[in-house]
């Protein structure tokens, strides 16, 4: 609960922060890096250092993780944080998908029948029905949300490969948050997109979001999981993005349609009913952002 918590108000600290898609993804991974390291550094002293193929998989991982923060930071813009919070759990649903077609693992009927309740809400966020919706550009919004939930689905299910040690999250995390620096970096340099750089008080909203967000939140997440049935996460993760939702309305004075919200309702409906139905107890899927 305390990391789904502190991943809820990762978009409201990227909205605060006012800066760049790009050059917030590229900050939120560079100033976690000193506290991972240091974790990642004690967990080598006690259980020894991790295999290559283990920090290939990180590296790899790394890569999709920093995809995903660049969509999701551009989904921000023009949906809001709340309601991109919510597209990025559509990882959920995609996770299943992939179990599918490479791993053979046939979903359930519960699966089946919730995918196109998750399609429905996805439709109605991206305010195509109705005139008025919230959001810069809602349809844009909902296309960066879906790249967002495609590059946050590649980044766990390699990560996971990477990842066997349930005693050290914070090696792969580590390996994964200083990938995730380098390419959002050369990433946003090609396209011109990175601010110079960031004064106060975004500094400090971008440090804040690094710490809670990046290591708390993470760490709390990738310690939790193995230890609890997932049918309990699963329900208990869905704090995060109706948490990022209500947040958003608060302090962002975000306000969705009242569309968007049964599309919010749908999607997250369709996403515990994936997270219910899937067969292999653990792990249950962690939440985006």
């Amino acid at each position: 609960m305390a990391g789904a918590l502190c991943i809820a108000f990762s978009g409201i600290l990227v909205r605060l922060a006012d800066v760049s898609p790009d050059t917030a993804a590229v900050f939120r991974c560079l100033y976690a890096l000193p506290a991972l390291g240091l974790l990642a550094a004690w967990e080598r002293r006690r259980y020894g250092p991790r295999t290559r193929r283990e920090r290939t998989l990180a590296v790899v991982a790394g890569g999709f993780f920093a995809l995903d923060l660049m969509f999701w930071h551009r989904s921000i813009e023009a949906v809001g944080a709340g309601l991109a919070t919510v597209l990025g759990n559509l990882q959920i649903v995609l996770v299943a998908l992939a179990a599918w077609a490479l791993l053979r693992e046939r979903p359930g009927s519960l699966i089946l029948a919730a995918i196109p309740v998750a399609v429905v809400g996805i439709v109605l966020i991206s305010g195509v029905l109705e005139e008025g919706a919230f959001g810069e550009d809602p349809v844009l919004g909902v296309v960066f949300g879906a790249l967002t939930a495609v590059a946050y689905t590649a980044f766990l299910l390699i990560l996971r490969r990477g990842n066997a040690d349930l005693r050290r999250p914070a090696g792969p995390l580590f390996d994964a948050t200083a990938t995730a620096t380098v390419v959002a970096a050369a990433g946003g340099w090609a396209l011109g997109t990175l601010d110079p750089w960031p004064g106060w008080p975004a500094q400090g909203w971008l440090v804040l979001l690094a710490l809670t967000a990046q290591v708390a939140g993470w760490l709390l997440i990738s310690i939790g999981l193995p230890r609890l049935p997932a049918a309990i996460t699963s329900v208990l993760l869905t704090i995060q993005p109706v948490g990022a939702v209500l947040l958003a309305m608060v302090l962002l004075d975000e306000t969705p349609s009242a569309l968007q919200l049964v599309g919010v309702a749908l999607v997250l409906t369709g996403v515990v009913a994936v997270a219910l139905g899937r067969r292999r107890p653990l792990p249950a899927p962690e939440p985006a952002g």
